[in-house]
């Protein structure tokens, strides 16, 4: 592959990487404390999820989040820090990408009703899925100094 400046490998790890800060800038502009504290991650995230055109997803979210907001708040904010530091440090990088993806498509079937999301929720999703399948992690990344997914 040609390119300018860099070559094929390291612009999927510039794009690994970057993906990896847009993680953590979501994981730094959340309010910890209003989603540890007083719950309003998971009561906004409550209130979309009983509104949403298909009731399958009110059930699970009532199954599966509500009984537990609190284990819930911690588990969505510190998956998105994980998986921003996992990304741009390229450690387990392909387990990083496929629950980046699993994250931004649950977010994105969440708010199916708000389109002003989902630019951002696709545009995540589709690098996830071209770092994963290109293999991203084989140039700067800690996989590749370890010999971790050759």
């Amino acid at each position: 592959m040609r390119t300018i400046w860099l070559d094929g490998a390291q612009w999927l790890a510039v794009l690994r990487i970057g993906l990896g800060l847009w993680w953590l800038e979501s994981w730094r502009h959340k309010d910890k404390k209003g989603w540890f504290e007083r719950g309003t991650g998971i009561a906004w995230a409550a209130d979309v999820a009983g509104k949403h055109r298909w009731p399958v997803i009110g059930a699970g979210f009532r199954t599966i989040v509500a009984p537990r907001p609190k284990a819930m708040a911690y588990v969505v904010v510190y998956a998105e820090l994980a998986l921003g530091l996992g990304l741009v440090s390229g450690f387990l990088t392909p387990v990083a990408l496929v629950a980046g993806l699993l994250l931004n498509l649950l977010y994105l079937v969440l708010m199916i009703h708000d389109w002003a999301e989902q630019g951002q929720n696709a545009m995540m999703a589709l690098i996830s899925l071209v770092a994963l399948f290109a293999m991203s992690w084989q140039t700067w990344s800690l996989d590749h100094a370890i010999g971790l997914f050759l």
